[in-house]
């Protein structure tokens, strides 16, 4: 094997001047969820298919392959294959998934030049994902990854993007070839020249330099950095190749693969009277181009990062057709509620919504996951009309309240797949934190839940009845590995201070959180479907 250089980095050739020295971060993005993106479709006014009942699911650059594991545990109806260039990530992804005794995900170590002759792919794929690549890869590589989309995505299928946004990231280009630069002239590790490079950049803030002075952004970008884990940074900024793009753009690269613009997945960043004032929403309704009003959204928003989706072939629902998908749409309380006000913000700014519209949903919902239609037929939404009533759901929705979710059909194969995976993940979590995520099989997604709270219920899985022995248990994992816990900025150093913390903070778990993961299959002893789900979640 031959070794180049590019960007003052020592990389092989096989990098293509990704990063390589550091392991990307394990999380879950919750945009890549079949539920969501169908959803998306549905709000879009598009007539997808992803209500089969086999599927299949490609995820492009998938790193860790954690993401890919969970879907694949909520999801068994659905073929999963995720590659990445990384042999310790795939690695790492098929130890996983045979832990959790997942059949249904394949794992390829391949470059994306040469995927598509990977053993084992089918014909096509109904969604292929892609979150944190496209911005991050050389010009030749979206070729290879469009070829691929353009030769494997099914009529009428879903191809989901996250990618760095233009105008945001143009006051924070010169901080990153500053750094960058900064980087390549240091030896060592490289997590170690990333902080010295940040350091030196804060130096140079200090002493006033202009690229600060007069780019206040820079600055807050800078901050924002140094509250970073390294194996983020080393991914997000000190890549070769880093593109952020206009709209416009990326959506003519997208039309290389007959790709149509269907919307973001956020559905927040679908409602212009949320997003925009008065005056910014008539400047958009003069704009009669699609591809250039869209632009002019993220003007105005001055926008650094993007999470859309594209069909292959758009189908146009009828208004008719439209309602009648949000109709049967199941939606599941992520939050837990008991009444009261509720604040709800996006960007910065209130959206304003009446308690006694939401209250009724958010109480029904409580009880377990129901269908837009079974809401409608409780009389929830009381005299509010369609357009309304569409406007808060997208609203609850967006702000974290309620998630789309699957069916009631083929629960039971979902939570035992679920409840295998989760107890993988939470075995891990008696040595460290590095998983975040359980996976849900009412939303077809994943939950968070912190390490103490995975403790929690591997004690509650493994008999602990109240509290207090989630907290023992925690303990006697916790206390030899030296972890001692933190209250109010002090550090607890004795036993009886951190078992009366964990006690406490059992206690708030069991109170708050674990009805809702119940409600969502989480929890251990779940052995049905939630009654109201059964009774709800009809077509």
């Amino acid at each position: 094997m031959t070794f180049t250089q590019s960007a003052g980095f020592s990389v092989t050739d096989w990098t293509s001047g990704y990063v390589a020295d550091i392991d990307y971060t394990h999380d879950f993005h919750s945009q890549l969820t079949p539920a969501t993106l169908a959803f998306c479709a549905t709000a879009q006014g598009h007539r997808h298919g992803l209500g089969q009942p086999r599927l299949s699911y490609c995820e492009l650059g998938c790193g860790q392959g954690f993401s890919a594991n969970l879907l694949a545990a909520a999801n068994p109806h659905i073929e999963f294959h995720a590659m990445d260039f990384s042999p310790a990530h795939i690695a790492g992804a098929r130890e996983l998934a045979q832990q959790a005794a997942l059949d249904n995900v394949q794992f390829h170590e391949r470059c994306f030049a040469d995927f598509h002759q990977a053993p084992g792919l089918p014909a096509s794929f109904d969604i292929i994902a892609l979150h944190g690549v496209f911005s991050w890869v050389s010009a030749e590589n979206r070729d290879h990854i469009l070829r691929f989309i353009s030769d494997r995505l099914k009529p009428g299928g879903l191809v989901y993007v996250s990618y760095n946004a233009m105008p945001g990231w143009a006051a924070a280009m010169p901080l990153r070839q500053l750094l960058r630069s900064r980087v390549e002239q240091g030896s060592g590790p490289l997590p170690t020249r990333i902080q010295e490079a940040i350091g030196w950049a804060r130096k140079l803030q200090e002493a006033g330099a202009g690229v600060f002075a007069r780019n206040p952004l820079a600055g807050k970008r800078l901050a924002h950095m140094q509250k970073m884990p390294e194996n983020y940074l080393a991914h997000e900024y000190f890549n070769a190749d880093w593109t952020p793009f206009y709209f416009e753009d990326l959506k003519d690269e997208m039309g290389q693969a007959k790709l149509d613009f269907l919307g973001s997945t956020s559905p927040l960043d679908n409602l212009d009277d949320v997003r925009f004032t008065p005056e910014q929403q008539a400047l958009l309704e003069a704009e009669s181009d699609p591809s250039r009003r869209e632009g002019l959204r993220d003007m105005l928003l001055n926008e650094h990062f993007r999470t859309d989706v594209f069909v292959k072939g758009k189908l146009a629902h009828t208004p008719r057709g439209e309602i009648g998908g949000w109709f049967e749409t199941p939606l599941a309380l992520v939050r837990p509620y008991s009444g009261g006000r509720l604040t709800f913000q996006h960007r910065g700014a209130e959206i304003d919504l009446a308690p006694e519209q939401y209250a009724p949903v958010l109480t029904a919902l409580s009880q377990g996951p129901a269908t837009v239609r079974a809401l409608l037929d409780q009389g929830v939404f009381g005299s509010m009309d369609w357009a309304s009533i569409r406007r808060m759901l997208m609203v609850l929705i967006g702000c974290g309240c309620l998630v789309p979710c699957l069916p009631l059909e083929d629960f039971e194969r979902r939570r035992d797949s679920c409840r295998k995976f989760n107890q993988a993940v939470c075995k891990r979590a008696e040595d460290s934190d590095t998983l975040g995520f359980l996976a849900s099989p009412v939303t077809g997604g994943g939950v968070a839940l912190d390490r103490l709270e995975q403790l929690f219920l591997l004690a509650l899985d493994e008999g602990g009845q109240a509290p207090a022995d989630w907290a023992a248990l925690a303990w006697r994992i916790l206390a030899p590995q030296g972890q001692r816990l933190q209250h109010e900025g002090r550090v607890l150093e004795s036993d009886e201070e951190n078992i009366a913390l964990l006690k406490a903070r059992a206690g708030n778990f069991a109170a708050r959180r674990l009805p809702v993961l119940r409600r969502l299959g989480v929890a251990p002893e779940l052995q049905q479907a939630p009654a109201a789900q059964r009774a709800s979640a009809v077509a």
